[in-house]
């Protein structure tokens, strides 16, 4: 927290009406070395000493520590005329020591200042000052010079020193001021490699201050109009988030991740870099598979199998294997792309992985007894993906109810056929209709009378080819039973208007 200001006020010609009118605490960014200079400097004759401030003398009628940074938008830095070379007997002889406010610093050099004097503060006075002075003719040549790379550069040095000893508001106060520097960027690239830099510098040590970290990451995202230096700073943040144990502060994000998609225009190396974070931080959290799946099949569909994705997806095994483990062990997905997904299929040739693939296989154009034949010859293989038996039977029954609509030429299926394709007795068939609707897979009536489903809607396990020549034919009918109906409107139009003409020259 802050510590001791200066108590200020202004003598009685300067004041109002007379009276001594108080300054609010004027705030000094200083060192133990300042407050020891003034100590020396003032002693106990504090009446003896004052504050220049332009063309005005300001008498301190009480001095303390003022070792913050407060503000780090309106900070005085003071310094002293004579500091250690006035010698104490001068006071004796009546003269006036005085402390000059050189001016109102710009908040970059007091963050260079009070920086640089905190991390050469072990250093001892006559090595710190040289170097204090150095970094900050240093920053205020960048200025001057208009060279923020540079500038961002210098203070992140320091800052990294500095960081983890400083107070919460102080780290705060620090890290805005040099973000913000962003904002003076000359050219979209100045610019990101600035985001660049203290995004990378903020994300390490993730487990010192992690919150205050990712806040700052955040407000520095904010800063910044260039989307794919925005882009940079998410996925700084996402690292942060990971390391800090704070994922859930940024999983709300992720359902906006198509808006900032469009917005940041990144190409398919950064979406797979995005994708894959996004799958890894959701795989751990029990309600949010479907989406961890959904990100990670994002992921596998950016390798396209050629080119450089050729050499690249041969480290994407694994992810490959996770993806079917997920979908086969998943309870409420029963659709998904990853068959023709060529960093998929390339398990269908691995020596270690090829078992899994054909399951995923099984899942996706087959039923329940190509499974279970599948199972006898390959029981080993269940456990070694920590897959369980009857839950795999259990989805296996609904994905055959899926395909026996999908199959079926007049939407209708006899129960019948559903008892003896998902091998279960007569008075378990309704049941598992039910179960299909619950899961929004069907749409459907049952004709108990009939003993038949009449299914109006089915999920696909897969949309391909087929499905989306199957579409096109519906639409076309759809297409053509519109034209029809237009057609019949404007004729019965038509005719409706003939007699009404007659009429009228019938009057006439």
């Amino acid at each position: 927290m802050y510590s001791k200001a200066l108590d200020l006020s202004i003598s009685p010609s300067q004041s109002l009406n007379g009276k001594p009118r108080p300054i609010d605490k004027v705030c000094a960014l200083d060192a133990p070395l300042l407050s020891n200079d003034l100590t020396r400097v003032v002693g106990d004759r504090p009446e003896q000493c004052h504050l220049r401030f332009g063309t005005n003398l300001f008498p301190i009628e009480g001095f303390g520590t003022a070792r913050s940074l407060v503000s780090a938008f309106s900070l005085l830095r003071l310094e002293t005329k004579a500091k250690a070379k006035v010698p104490r007997e001068d006071f004796s002889r009546g003269e006036m020591a005085t402390v000059v406010a050189t001016s109102e610093e710009d908040p970059v050099l007091a963050v260079v200042r009070f920086s640089s004097e905190l991390a050469w503060a072990d250093a001892g006075p006559e090595v710190a000052e040289p170097q204090v002075s150095r970094l900050c003719l240093e920053a205020q040549d960048c200025l001057v010079m208009e060279r923020y790379l540079d500038l961002v550069s210098l203070m992140l040095t320091s800052a990294d020193l500095i960081l983890p000893k400083v107070s919460d508001k102080d780290f705060e106060c620090i890290v805005t001021v040099i973000c913000n520097l962003v904002t003076k960027a000359g050219t979209p690239d100045e610019a990101l490699e600035m985001a660049k830099l203290i995004s990378s510098k903020l994300a390490q040590h993730s487990d010192d201050k992690p919150q205050l970290r990712l806040k700052m990451l955040f407000s520095l995202y904010n800063m910044l109009e260039n989307p794919y230096s925005r882009f940079v700073v998410y996925m700084k943040a996402l690292e942060v988030a990971v390391a800090g144990k704070l994922t859930d502060s940024v999983v709300p994000s992720f359902k906006k991740i198509d808006a900032f998609l469009s917005e940041w225009n990144i190409g398919k190396v950064d979406q797979r870099a995005l994708f894959h974070v996004i799958s890894n931080i959701l795989k751990d959290s029990k309600s949010m598979g479907k989406e961890s799946f959904t990100f990670l099949s994002k992921y596998l569909a950016t390798f396209s199998g050629t080119g450089e994705d050729a050499v690249a997806m041969n480290e994407v095994k694994e992810d490959a294997v996770r993806a079917i483990v997920e979908f086969i062990r998943s309870q409420d997905q029963f659709r998904c792309d990853l068959l023709e997904m060529p960093a998929v299929t390339q398990l269908e040739k691995d020596e270690k992985h090829a078992s899994i693939y054909e399951l995923l296989k099984i899942f996706l154009t087959k039923r329940l007894d190509a499974y279970l034949e599948f199972h006898s010859a390959n029981s080993a293989v269940l456990q070694t993906y920590g897959l369980v038996h009857d839950e795999c039977i259990s989805k296996m029954r609904l994905i055959t109810l899926l395909d026996l609509a999908f199959h079926s030429p007049s939407a209708q299926i006899s129960y019948s056929d559903i008892r003896d394709s998902l091998q279960i007795n007569d008075e378990d068939v309704e049941y598992w209709i039910v179960k299909a609707i619950t899961l929004k897979l069907l749409e459907c009536k049952m004709d108990q009378m009939s003993q038949t489903v009449i299914v109006s809607r089915h999920t696909d396990r897969i949309f391909g080819l087929p499905q989306w020549n199957s579409l096109r034919s519906k639409l076309s009918v759809w297409r053509g039973n519109i034209a029809s109906a237009i057609s019949t409107i404007q004729a019965n139009k038509i005719s409706e208007e003939q007699p009404s003409a007659a009429q009228g020259l019938d009057r006439s």
